[in-house]
C-alpha cells in the first residue's frame, strides 16, 4: 500500500495508538474529540476508537459521558466510532461484564440512530479501516478544494 499525502493525527491521550505500518505519517496532538484526525481537518473529522471492553464501558457505568461524546461526535462532516472487536464477540459474551450482548448491540444501534454517527465493527481491521475513512475523506476534500480553483 503506498504511503498517504496526508498527516494523521493521533490524540496526545491515546496510551496505545495504532500502528499504521508506515502507511501514513502520524503525528500527536490534542483533539477536541475523538482520538484520530487529519492535519488541516481536524475541525472536520473525528474518529473514536473503542475496544470491545471500552464499548461495553460505555453500555454501563461511562454511558453518559460517552453520550456526551457521541453529541460532540455528531458536528463533525466525517465521524465515526471503530470498534476493536466484532458483534460475533459480543454475541459469544468476550468481553468481562454482566451486561448481555443484546444491551450492548442495542446501545449501539440506538446511538448510530440518535446521534448519526456510524459505529463500524473492525475487529482487528481497525487501524486499516481508520486509514480507509481518513483516505476518502481526504481525496473528497482534495476534489471539493480542486473544482473551486479559479
Amino acid at each position: 500500500m503506498a504511503a498517504l499525502n496526508f498527516t494523521i493525527i493521533c490524540d496526545t491521550r491515546e496510551k496505545t495508538p495504532w500502528d499504521f505500518d508506515g502507511v501514513a505519517a502520524v503525528s500527536s496532538s490534542p483533539l477536541a474529540t475523538g482520538d484520530y484526525s487529519i492535519v488541516g481537518l481536524k475541525d472536520y473529522v473525528a474518529i473514536e476508537r473503542k475496544s470491545l471492553s471500552d464499548l461495553v464501558g460505555c453500555v454501563t457505568f461511562d454511558r453518559d459521558r460517552f453520550k456526551a461524546e457521541l453529541k460532540r461526535l455528531g458536528a463533525y462532516r466525517c465521524r465515526s466510532v471503530i470498534i476493536e472487536g466484532t458483534v460475533s464477540e459480543v454475541y459469544a459474551h468476550s468481553y468481562r461484564s454482566k451486561v448481555t450482548p443484546e444491551s450492548v448491540i442495542g446501545s449501539v444501534m440506538s446511538w448510530q440512530t440518535k446521534y448519526q454517527v456510524p459505529f463500524v465493527w473492525a475487529g482487528e481491521f481497525a487501524p486499516r479501516v481508520a486509514v480507509a475513512i481518513l483516505r476518502n475523506f481526504w481525496d473528497h476534500c482534495r476534489r471539493f478544494a480542486e473544482t473551486m480553483k479559479v
